[in-house]
């Protein structure tokens, strides 16, 4: 809603047979300008005092999987490599590529207390010696109405750091190596206000953890089928999951 001090509307009082250029601006309108002005600033100040003292949570989770990879024609560190341009989506059916180096994706749905939350992450992957850095561009909630709400309540940060080990380079087994971190920070809703923060941020952590536990482990799988294709020759980066877990 646009208000009276970012958008003033200036009204003149004057007789219909003066001509414009001669018309004076009310002292009366004046002070209802300056009135409105000065409430509508109150206002905002009382929302940002508000929005400041609503209680905050706080929610880290870390997991580093590792798996060994059995070297085949082509080298891993060669797959790894590769352009942004042209890695596999791995997943269709819950990733979809924005543009050579963004992609979004579609975490499974799960439970916080008793409601459903589907995070829907927006994504960039950035080429490093050895592998690469996909880091959180943003996030929005969906499922149910309470959590929906939080949407412009939360910010996040996520960075999922995948490598090889390339002191292994001429060894016919190599390691794959997944580092994730992900922070959430929200402004814990009225409704959970009577729980302790210290209770909502450790159930927020675990919930969290077991993302990480659950979909690290699938994702190493997948990147290693994606190898294995690669490797033997197949160029056509056709995505090899099939959006279970």
């Amino acid at each position: 809603m646009a208000s009276l001090s970012s958008n003033p509307t200036t009204l003149h009082f004057r007789n219909p047979r003066t001509p414009f250029r001669n018309s004076r601006r009310s002292p009366y309108i004046v002070v209802l300008s300056n009135l409105a002005s000065s409430s509508d600033d109150s206002a905002k100040s009382a929302r940002r005092i508000s929005a400041d003292s609503s209680p905050k949570a706080r929610f880290v989770a870390r997991r580093t999987e590792s798996v060994s990879v059995r070297q085949l024609q082509r080298p891993l560190i060669e797959y790894m490599s590769l352009p942004a341009s042209q890695y596999s989506v791995l997943d269709a059916e819950r990733i979809e590529r924005i543009d050579d180096s963004t992609f979004r994706c579609y975490v499974y749905r799960f439970k916080f207390f008793a409601f459903e939350v589907c995070p829907v992450l927006l994504v960039r992957v950035e080429e490093q010696p050895n592998g690469c850095c996909i880091k959180l561009l943003s996030c929005k909630l969906e499922g149910s109405p309470i959590v929906v709400a939080q949407n412009d309540k939360f910010d996040a940060s996520m960075e999922n750091k995948i490598s090889c080990d390339s002191t292994r380079g001429d060894s016919s087994v190599q390691k794959l190596t997944s580092d994730a971190v992900i922070e959430v920070n929200i402004e814990i809703p009225f409704a959970f206000r009577a729980i302790p923060t210290q209770a909502i941020e450790s159930t927020g952590s675990q919930v969290l953890e077991q993302i990480l536990k659950a979909m690290l482990p699938r994702f190493m799988s997948q990147l290693m089928k994606d190898y294995e294709a690669w490797a033997s020759g197949d160029t056509s980066r056709q995505p090899l999951g099939t959006g279970e877990i």
